[in-house]
């Protein structure tokens, strides 16, 4: 079974924080490839389905989970041990401030940079999982980081974020197929960056 885990916090409150693009890309994902029903399991709202790629098609758990983005570890660390799923059948999707808004980095392993969802994954399946990272661009002062990642995106940023979600889930079965590196050049293929940042040059990944 291939996890594919979306980071956020449940509840109306944090619907369109930035730090919930994870959600995004998990509803989307399920929208194109026509998964089951969204339902609740293991502290989380998952749904499965199949994803088609050149070798077959991959069963594969979408997960939202509920434990609030501090927790997240919780709940993917339930399922993984359920599915006897191995860590690098393990994908995080998770907004990542060092990256420019509507870019996309694939990696694997590594530490957590300041991510808590990412570190709480780490605490309880190890580092070795695969982490699809969305840009959303930083703040500026790490003073205002944390209300940057908790309040919502702009009308502005529906655009790139639609773009970029689709893209997610068009490309999926490269990675389900654990292409990670052609997922990541097909979706920036896919999903243009938008309009340069002016931020850029203060240390964003291009």
């Amino acid at each position: 079974m291939l996890i594919l885990a979306g980071l956020g916090n449940p509840g109306g409150k944090y619907e369109r924080n930035r730090h919930n693009i994870g959600f995004f890309a998990m509803d989307e994902i399920a929208s194109r490839w026509r998964f089951g029903p969204w339902r609740t399991k293991f502290q989380a709202q998952v749904c499965e389905g199949n994803i088609d790629t050149p070798a077959g098609e991959v069963r594969c758990l979408l997960m939202k989970p509920q434990t609030f983005m501090n927790e997240s570890g919780r709940a993917v660390a339930e399922a993984a041990k359920f599915y006897k799923t191995a860590p690098d059948q393990v994908v995080a999707f998770h907004d990542e401030l060092d990256i420019a808004p509507g870019r996309f980095r694939m990696k694997t392993g590594g530490g957590a940079a300041g991510h808590n969802g990412i570190r709480s994954i780490m605490a309880h399946i190890g580092p070795n999982f695969r982490r699809a990272r969305m840009g959303i661009g930083h703040p500026g002062d790490k003073d205002l980081v944390h209300g940057w990642v908790l309040s919502d995106f702009n009308k502005a940023d529906t655009g790139w974020i639609d773009t970029l979600c689709r893209a997610l889930a068009d490309s999926a079965p490269l990675l389900a197929a654990t292409e990670d590196e052609k997922y990541q050049t097909e979706v920036m293929r896919l999903a243009p960056s938008p309009k340069a940042d002016p931020r850029k040059a203060a240390g964003f990944e291009a």
